[in-house]
């Protein structure tokens, strides 16, 4: 896996986009209804290079040759009182690598990155009853409850969404 930068984020959109596509159209609640566009998810992959410039965004990608197999991003507030926490976004696996390890082994760099940054905790959201949620859980994160209705899933379907927590030891003191 390797940290993105904004310009490697613009080199690899194309095969980012890819994967947003498959993820989404596959079935995973990641933001966005299906059928995705190509064109619309290349569109949102560049939008986030502004953001990894500014150091708002991580961005980490497994490649396999040309293609990105899977993504992890990290969303860091911008208010001062929020700087030891970090928003856990976009953990997307294509289809064809599920279940050999990879979100796990991307949730794990994300987790370490934080760590180092000195980040102290981390949040996400996920669909409720979603494959995501056993990731979760078994990577030892803390559901906090579910929204109803909270967002789409890719079928249009209002979907509730569990909130999770996980405490990460800082490594460093200041990001």
């Amino acid at each position: 896996m390797i940290r993105l930068d904004d310009t490697q984020l613009l080199r690899n959109a194309g095969a980012l986009a890819d994967l947003l596509t498959d993820t989404v159209n596959s079935g995973a609640s990641v933001g966005f209804l299906a059928p995705l566009d190509r064109a619309e998810a290349l569109a949102w992959w560049e939008e986030r290079a502004a953001d990894v410039a500014a150091g708002r965004l991580a961005v980490w990608a497994a490649h396999d040759g040309d293609r990105v197999l899977g993504t992890v991003s990290l969303a860091f507030p911008a208010k001062p009182n929020s700087r030891h926490r970090a928003e856990l976004v976009k953990l997307m696996v294509h289809r064809e690598a599920r279940g050999r390890g990879l979100g796990r082994g991307l949730l794990t760099t994300a987790e370490g990155a934080a760590a180092e940054a000195g980040v102290t905790l981390l949040h996400l959201d996920t669909e409720t009853g979603s494959p995501a949620e056993r990731l979760y859980r078994s990577a030892g994160w803390t559901a906090i409850g579910a929204i109803p209705d909270y967002a789409a899933s890719p079928d249009g379907e209002l979907r509730p969404t569990t909130i999770y927590y996980k405490r990460v030891p800082a490594t460093a003191l200041t990001r």
